[in-house]
């Protein structure tokens, strides 16, 4: 039976321990209607979140382009909002566009739910960016959380109390108590905690003293409710009373309700032993989500050695101080911004900051220094290790900038180039200015950061831009012999003189870095092939460019570099819809198309698309064209890009090659057909793929039952690698690699990895 198409949006499951807000979720709702903007104010600890993505699950399914979540708790840096907003959309800063007006052109005709969560820290950013797109775009409504209000022009404050609380005493009826909102919320996590725990008439007023006694805050009830593993109401109340009459001497009648979390965490805290309290602490160094191989590494000691960590943290969720959330099959945790508060007071109470900081700056330095080469050759596992962990990384940037740290900053910024390339190329081009700004530093990271900065001039179209820093790349390289940078940052410049319309100096260039390139530096030839691409098309000589794209595709497949052999296989594709050979055509903007799709290059599925569409329309299939270059209208669009200048007649070519056959009428609505496709199904269509939308859903036996990252894993073991193989090709230790292939097992209910293997290999599969 076929699936549903999956409505848009990225809006997290509903967790199972929202309950009640009847009152909040009708004013928010009824609010709506009229309000474009509705703000969920209150303290840190209410459920704001939770309600929020909530109210958005329900009322998303009204909105043609669905409910989006956009989570602000993990970043630092004002300038980055519109990033994190960009990111939730799925859209991709790689092209000239700015990335805020790329924002509001995406938005203005959407029709579309956001929450923005937890602005507090990034009020005056969060309310510029919301104050833009609430201008921009009158299809889109926002609703945001935050401590405090936005302060904006047509904001609808909701405040968020914490939950109803019920009588004192026991003098509600049972039934009624258990449609209580506090007490509805700590039976049901006492019930996921401890199995069997029921509300009773016999622990019923244990039950009101600790739901009131902790002010109906959700997190601290949840804590609470954690400990009926071990204890039984009573028992919480009278240790939770010891507590506060600590912190109060006795009278708790003005105990603020943060206090009171603090308490409850405090509490939860000190029942911890030694080495989960370390490990807790020292978790505030991430900033977002963090695997196992991050917390071996940053967060123990001899005391607690890396192989009792997975324990650790295991603990850690079953007690609610951390959360679990899987990302593309790999198991992944995460701090609630509340916890990450006291953890640092924690942490500096222990004397800890500095050196895990320190540890952290470290890690994430020395393993992006170590994987920014071999991520070259493996880039779709060192883009989804990137996709995973870039909070972390922005926040040991901004450690970096804070400490006046310019050499960590300088080679971790440069380090990340693959990242910026295909994923934020403002923000990526911001903190390379950053640390350039700072002198001195190691000679071989900054002239790598000079090639960088240029490279990303160069992707957004900014010739004058990219020029100086390329110059300063190349001089460096001279002064410090290094010829693998030379011939890279030789064949770059050439590019922007090009693209600057110096084609003399830019054949000069060329030349340069061909007598510079060591024949053993597949990087650099491949930089000096597509450098004679680029002249090529600019000075109209196709021969040129299947020449040098034809040795750099060959080239690129030898030695892994996807990114290139996307870059050539286009340039070898376009010279053949432009010479009209379009049997050669096909095969090669396929390939490149389906690299683009791993690789998630959105600028280059959009090039390939609109080329697929002069291919389809010339060889006298119109609606598929039309479609094709609808789709690739709105890919342009999401990406900021334009149309590739040397493409332009061909074209405007294909365009009525199409609408002859079609009529204007028929063209233009199968053009609109095209421009409503989702990425994943232009790109079936482009390929003559069933679209995945009504793929048959997942059964045992399809590797559907697998995760991305398990199947990642099978696919290596079928291969013969060992674990420890896998773990180096995938970013990960060997440990987790171990996990993997137990699941994966598990999962299929095989006993040994050769059976792996002839799944993989059944035609079935």
């Amino acid at each position: 039976m076929a699936r549903p198409a999956r409505r848009p949006g990225n809006l997290p499951a509903e967790t199972a321990s929202f309950v009640g807000r009847r009152r909040e979720l009708a004013e928010v709702r009824r609010t709506l209607t009229e309000a474009r903007l509705v703000s969920l104010v209150g303290p840190g600890g209410v459920g704001k979140t939770r309600l929020a993505v909530r109210i958005a699950t329900d009322l998303g399914r009204g909105f043609p382009g669905g409910g989006w979540l956009v989570e602000l708790a993990e970043i630092g840096v004002p300038a980055l909002v519109g990033q994190c907003f960009m990111t939730a959309l799925g859209l991709r800063d790689q092209a000239a566009a700015d990335p805020l007006a790329l924002l509001l052109a995406y938005l203005r005709d959407q029709e579309l739910l956001l929450v923005v969560d937890n602005c507090e820290h990034l009020l005056t950013a969060a309310a510029q960016v919301v104050t833009e797109v609430m201008r921009a775009a009158p299809g889109v409504r926002v609703i945001a959380t935050s401590r405090e209000p936005l302060s904006v022009p047509g904001e609808h404050v909701v405040p968020v109390p914490p939950l109803e609380l019920p009588a004192p005493g026991a003098a509600e009826p049972l039934a009624r108590l258990r449609q209580n909102e506090a007490v509805m919320l700590f039976t049901q996590r006492a019930a996921a905690a401890a199995g069997g725990f029921e509300l009773t008439a016999a622990n019923q007023a244990a039950v009101v003293d600790l739901c009131r006694r902790l002010d109906g805050l959700p997190l601290a009830i949840e804590l609470a409710a954690v400990r009926t593993r071990l204890l039984a109401p009573e028992q919480i109340v009278a240790r939770l009373t010891d507590r506060f009459a600590l912190l109060t001497g006795g009278s708790r009648a003005a105990l603020p309700r943060h206090q009171t979390l603090r308490t409850a965490i405090e509490w939860s805290h000190d029942l911890l032993p030694d080495g989960e309290r370390a490990v807790l602490r020292r978790l505030c160094a991430f900033a977002g989500r963090f695997t196992l191989d991050d917390v071996e590494s940053v967060c123990t000691d001899p005391d607690v050695p890396s192989g009792q960590v997975l324990d650790v943290l295991a603990s850690l969720v079953d007690k609610s101080l951390v959360t679990r959330e899987d990302v593309k099959g790999l198991a992944c945790y995460r701090l609630h911004e509340t916890m990450r508060e006291f953890a640092r007071l924690k942490l500096a109470e222990a004397g800890e900051t500095e050196t895990t900081e320190r540890r952290c700056v470290e890690y994430y330095r020395s393993w992006c220094a170590r994987s920014a080469l071999e991520g070259r050759y493996r880039l779709p596992e060192w883009l989804d290790w990137a996709d995973l962990e870039i909070d972390n990384v922005r926040a040991v940037l901004r450690r970096s900038l804070v400490s006046a740290d310019g050499a960590s900053g300088l080679e971790l910024a440069a380090s990340l180039g693959w990242y910026w390339v295909t994923r934020a190329t403002t923000e990526g081009m911001r903190w390379l200015d950053e640390f350039l700004a700072y002198p001195g530093g190691d000679a071989r990271a900054r002239g790598w950061a000079y090639f960088m900065r240029g490279f990303l001039a160069v992707l957004k179209a900014d010739p004058a831009a990219a020029q100086p820093p390329l110059l300063a790349a190349v001089a460096a390289a001279r002064q410090a012999g290094q010829p693998a940078l030379l011939s890279e940052a030789l064949s770059m410049a050439a590019n922007a003189h090009n693209m600057a319309g110096d084609h003399a100096t830019a054949r000069r260039l060329i030349d340069e870095a061909q007598a510079a390139t060591d024949p053993g530096y597949p990087a650099g030839q491949l930089a000096v092939f597509q450098a004679e691409c680029i002249g090529g098309f600019f000075e109209g000589d196709l021969g040129a460019v299947r020449a040098a794209a034809a040795k750099g595709a060959s080239l690129a497949e030898r030695t892994g570099d996807l990114y290139v052999q996307e870059i050539m296989l286009l340039n070898l594709g376009s010279v053949a819809v432009l010479t009209g050979d379009l049997a050669e055509a096909e095969p090669l903007l396929a390939r490149s198309l389906r690299i683009a799709r791993q690789i998630d290059d959105r600028v280059a599925q959009f090039y390939l698309l609109d080329a697929l569409g002069c291919h389809a329309a010339l060889g006298g299939r119109a609606r598929l064209a039309a479609q094709l270059l609808g789709a690739a209208a709105t890919m342009r669009s999401e990406a900021g890009a334009n149309a590739m200048p040397f493409l332009a007649p061909t074209l405007a070519r294909a365009r009525e090659s199409a609408t002859a056959p079609l009529g204007a009428a028929r063209f233009k609505a199968e053009f609109e057909a095209g421009q409503r496709l989702t990425r994943d199904a232009a790109m079936d269509l482009a390929l003559g793929t069933p679209a995945r939308d009504v793929l048959p859903g997942a059964a045992f036996g399809t590797k559907e039952v697998l995760g991305k990252r398990e199947l990642d894993v099978a696919r290596l073991v079928a291969g013969g690698l060992t674990n420890k193989e896998i773990g180096t090709r995938l970013f990960i230790s060997e440990r987790t690699v171990d996990s993997h292939v137990r699941s994966i097992l598990n999962k299929l209910g095989f006993g040994h990895r050769a059976q792996i293997a002839a799944w993989l290999a059944s035609p079935d599969q």
